[in-house]
């Protein structure tokens, strides 16, 4: 019986959790704050996933989630009240593998901690720290990527770009999307800057390995999408 770690300090909020999880036969524990959560991670190493809020009382959810990653590959799903895409992402980046939108459905809370489940249980163990995309690993707390072992210096704007791309392969990206993942003010940049910073991810990606020449494809008249190596 999978095991989910709640770290959520509104109890309405929580209840509602606990109920549609243990519904659909899951077992919980409760936690309020993030330094229970990282010591129960440290202590027992029986939990199947975390659900994160962003927003705790003793200290952010993106913290937590660093802290954890350093010892755990445990799956995280985050909880936030933020709308902004780039806090979305960003929460991506930090570890997450997923992340709903405050207020929520709790069956599309479920469905997704299934499907997370579903994705980590047909994979292999995840190394400390990694999130491993096919040929393509992103070491999250570092923020730095390889591609089949060779280790690969992007930018921060290439980065952000490459995990945009990442957590959602197969979808085609319009021009504005990325740079509103990407870019902090995306009305700063143009579409053409979008264009020469994926030239030179994909140029980097090719010279890490020709097998991620071709992870990044352009859609013309609509964008950019990813389509993970195939090993």
């Amino acid at each position: 019986m999978p095991h989910i770690l709640i770290v959520e300090d509104e109890s309405s909020i929580a209840e509602t959790i606990i109920y549609a999880l243990e519904t659909e036969h899951f077992q919980t524990t409760h936690v309020t704050t993030g330094a229970e959560a990282i010591s129960l991670v440290e202590a027992k190493g029986i939990y199947s996933l975390v659900v994160l809020d962003i927003g705790l009382p003793d200290t952010s959810g993106l913290d937590v989630c660093q802290q954890i990653r350093r010892q755990s590959g445990i799956p995280i799903l985050f909880l936030t009240a933020r709308e902004s895409e780039i806090d979305r992402i960003l929460g991506l980046e930090f570890g997450a593998d997923d992340y709903v939108t405050k207020p929520f459905s709790p069956r599309e809370l479920v469905a997704r901690i299934k499907a997370i489940l579903r994705r980590t249980s047909n994979s292999s163990p995840r190394e400390l720290n990694k999130h491993t995309k096919e040929g393509i690993s992103i070491n999250t707390a570092a923020m730095t990527v390889h591609c089949y072992g060779q280790p690969v210096d992007l930018t921060a704007h290439e980065y952000k770009l490459l995990a945009t791309f990442i957590s959602q392969p197969g979808r085609t990206f319009t021009r504005e999307q990325l740079l509103e993942h990407a870019w902090e003010d995306p009305g700063s940049a143009m579409d053409r800057t979008v264009d020469a910073h994926i030239k030179t991810l994909r140029a980097k990606l090719t010279s890490a390995s020709p097998q991620c020449a071709e992870v990044i494809q352009t859609r013309r008249g609509l964008g950019y999408c990813y389509h993970p190596p195939v090993l």
